[in-house]
């Protein structure tokens, strides 16, 4: 083109047979987020793998703690169908503690409770009997609330049956006591010893109460040393077995009936049912199984106790009535005040379904 020339021709990109200019490529969206997809998957099927071993592992160790806390022998008990079951039907039970340590209380039961579950309202009324409590009912012979299993156990012993034989008779005895005292069928017997208490507690990083008085005693025979300051404040097992049990310092003053002891086992327990329905206190729950199937033995079947557990687990502290069985103390007895008494068998057939009264 000479100079001067205007320049009328188009741009070279556009002149015959020029390519046109390359784009820049899009960037691969779809193969990012393919990526991230793919990745998402793996992590959630490896989550769920993962509780999915978690669930087996713990199902595996429950179903080997319930036998190990059942000392029914399944292979000759008829097992209980479902429709007759806890998980269908009220069952009354009674709830022994004892202390097994080295110099304790040997087979007495300290603690006695004798408790009536609704599994249609999901609650439980819960009597608690004072240990010395004077025990009369028919084709027995009176004496202490805590000294009938111990006795049982010994006097079935030594007719010649062996220590789960001997167990197993000591729980039905004490059963057909407390039932013609109460007049209610009391199916199942629970022994707890006091170390699976306090290792319960301690799995559940403690629990807040409200000591009620200075607390101090001490016992070189059987290591007592409780030491607890009055006032609100978080125990762990050891404190809290220390603030239910505590009965009188070493001189004899700030005295702790067996009533007072009754109520404190009421506030343990429902502090305890609410700890155990937290975040923290459910994830532990398998724990606390596999711990207390070292302290724990009872005559329910092991397929009862499993359907007993997922029937009651979102069971509240609201959900049960606690009632005290009180009475008169003239040593060596606390002797049963019938109005409470009979306040106390109404409470539990009412739980159970049955017409007050209707038992004899």
């Amino acid at each position: 083109m000479s100079q001067g020339q205007s320049s009328t021709m188009p741009p070279r990109s556009t002149m015959r047979g020029s390519k046109p200019p390359k784009r820049p490529k899009p960037k691969k969206r779809k193969s990012k987020l393919k990526v991230f997809f793919i990745t998402l998957f793996f992590l959630l099927l490896g989550l769920m793998l993962a509780i999915a071993g978690w669930l087996s592992y713990l199902l595996l160790k429950t179903d080997e703690a319930f036998d190990t806390i059942s000392i029914v022998d399944e292979t000759i008990v008829t097992p209980v169908p479902v429709k007759e079951s806890v998980k269908k039907k009220p069952v009354s039970m009674v709830i022994m503690g004892i202390d097994s340590r080295s110099g304790g209380g040997g087979l007495n039961t300290d603690v006695l409770m004798v408790a009536s579950f609704d599994p249609e309202s999901k609650s439980a009324s819960i009597v608690s009997i004072p240990r010395d409590t004077l025990i009369e009912v028919d084709g027995y012979r009176g004496r202490k609330a805590n000294r009938f299993y111990a006795d049982f156990f010994m006097a079935a012993r030594n007719e010649g049956k062996d220590k789960e034989e001997a167990a197993i008779a000591a729980k039905e005895e004490f059963r057909n006591v407390l039932g013609k005292l109460f007049g209610i069928d009391v199916k199942y017997a629970t022994l707890v010893n006091f170390k699976g208490f306090e290792d319960t507690v301690d799995l559940l990083g403690g629990i807040d109460v409200y000591v009620d008085m200075r607390m101090k005693y001490t016992d070189s025979h059987d290591g007592t040393n409780i030491d607890l300051q009055k006032g609100e404040q978080k125990l762990d097992g050891k404190q809290t077995l220390d603030f239910v049990r505590y009965r009188q310092s070493n001189d004899g003053t700030n005295m702790s009936s067996d009533f007072d002891r009754n109520r404190r086992q009421s506030e343990v327990v429902g502090a305890l049912v609410d700890k155990l329905m937290t975040v923290g206190g459910v994830s532990k729950i398998g724990s606390i199984i596999e711990k207390m199937s070292e302290n724990v033995q009872t005559d329910m079947p092991e397929k009862e106790i499993s359907r007993m557990i997922n029937t009651y687990l979102g069971i509240k502290s609201s959900d049960l009535t606690f009632m005290p069985l009180e009475g008169n103390w003239k040593s060596p007895f606390v002797y049963i005040n019938e109005e409470s008494l009979q306040k106390a068998r109404n409470e539990l057939q009412a739980k159970m379904g049955m017409p007050v009264d209707a038992a004899e």
